[in-house]
């Protein structure tokens, strides 16, 4: 009986564990796939940094663009510039460029654009693109107190000082002659009011703005200035390269802008201590800074 008992003790273990041998090689269910996760949204791609123009200036010309004693380019100039590259969308970085070589600069392409106190001229216009005018401008005549000389014309024989290449030197050339060995250049006007000073010359032709804020900060040299209708009204321009319509548009949309929402005003204010006065008319062919 034991015996029995012990066969069918192992008949049903062996039929269990082939049971058991035969599910394991069955079929097996894949796992479940995994809960598809939401992809975050793509976000908006950062806007392209704005581009950087280099801007020539001649950083000799007080009070729109000079050195500060930490030897930084400011002034009128610098103050403008840096407003409408706010309103027009770039921005700018200025290096000293001297005026005898500056728009030769700008049409080799060292440099974008220029702004130094550039008279718009008829000339000019033939190789350079102008903005709108920013600053309206005429020759003053810089003299001792003392001096009897009351117009330009008082000049034809005396020994007048001007910066080389600029509409004072035009117009001094003109009314002395080509050949003339009274007229004493100098690489900026501030050079040659400093040689007024000394006695070297009887008088000095610059812009207004100059020479006005140059006697104002100088009282010990003790000048006068002396106006005259013979000249011509000027306009002052930033230049870009002939032809560069993109960058010219940026400037002019950041110039009105600033003219209308008064940063203008302040900027000239800042610098002449008074308001600006109404914007003349658009000067044919003026002559240069």
């Amino acid at each position: 009986m034991a015996q029995q008992d012990t066969r069918r003790f192992l008949k049903a273990a062996t039929a269990l564990v082939a049971g058991l041998v035969l599910a394991a090689c069955g079929k097996q269910e894949p796992p479940p796939a995994p809960a598809e996760t939401a992809s975050a949204p793509a976000s908006a791609p950062a806007p392209a940094p704005a581009k950087v123009y280099t801007v020539g200036t001649d950083a000799a010309y007080a009070p729109f663009e000079f050195q500060n004693e930490k030897g930084e380019i400011v002034g009128l100039s610098v103050d403008l510039l840096n407003a409408v590259a706010e309103k027009g969308g770039f921005q700018v970085k200025f290096v000293n460029t001297p005026w005898e070589g500056i728009f030769n600069a700008l049409g080799q392409g060292d440099r974008d654009l220029l702004i130094s106190s550039i008279t718009i001229t008829d000339e000019r216009k033939q190789t350079m693109d102008f903005s709108d005018p920013y600053f309206d401008a005429f020759q003053l005549i810089a003299v001792k107190e003392s001096s009897k000389i009351s117009k330009f014309d008082d000049l034809k024989k005396l020994k007048v000082g001007v910066q080389t290449g600029t509409t004072g030197d035009e117009v001094v050339t003109k009314l002395q002659g080509k050949t003339a060995t009274t007229i004493k250049r100098f690489e900026s006007t501030p050079l040659a009011l400093k040689e007024l000073e000394a006695g070297g010359v009887d008088a000095v032709v610059a812009d207004n703005g100059v020479v006005i804020h140059y006697v104002a900060n100088n009282p010990g040299a003790k000048f006068k200035t002396v106006s005259d209708k013979a000249f011509a009204p000027e306009q002052y321009g930033i230049a870009v390269k002939k032809g560069n319509t993109e960058l010219l548009g940026m400037i002019n949309k950041g110039l009105a802008a600033v003219k209308a929402d008064g940063t203008y005003a302040a900027i000239y204010k800042k610098t002449f201590g008074t308001e600006p006065p109404a914007a003349a008319a658009p000067a044919a062919s003026a002559a240069s800074n």
